[in-house]
């Protein structure tokens, strides 16, 4: 990780991979965060915005994923765990996090899909964070 990434950065790439780390091995928040802490770079992330953003995504995780699901073109199974863990920490910024402009949350997710997804991941991401944001900030949109 590079020097000029703001701790908030960091914070959402931890979660991004505390996610997979949920999809994937079926590890649980306890888990996850002591694993986080012992990884080389950490002590650079904010860590209190990394607890609640992985507390919150993993808890809403279910209610997330039907919101978003109804934005993407596949089956949600279909979708790389990289990718529905950024979509699902997307879409929990989206609706819990209204201090965050929802610009800044597509704009994270899609550096984060760049930096950890797919070929074009980015663009799947950005397309159904896109559709996402008009229902979950639509007073925001329309400013």
């Amino acid at each position: 990780m590079s020097a000029s990434k703001s701790g908030r950065r960091r914070a959402r790439e931890f979660v991004v991979q505390g996610l997979y780390q949920w999809l994937v091995g079926g590890q649980d928040e306890a888990a996850i965060q002591v694993q986080s802490e012992t990884v080389p770079g950490f002590e650079k992330a904010d860590t209190e915005l990394f607890k609640a953003l992985l507390h919150e995504t993993l808890l809403h995780a279910g209610e997330l994923q039907g919101l978003i699901a109804p934005h993407i073109s596949r089956a949600w199974e279909d979708v790389s765990p990289i990718e529905r863990g950024i979509l699902l920490l997307a879409t929990c910024e989206l609706k819990h996090h209204l201090e965050t402009p929802y610009r800044v949350i597509i704009n994270e997710a899609i550096e984060l899909a760049k930096t950890f997804g797919g070929t074009d991941g980015h663009r799947f991401v950005n397309g159904a964070l896109d559709k996402l944001a008009p229902e979950l900030r639509a007073a925001e949109i329309r400013k």
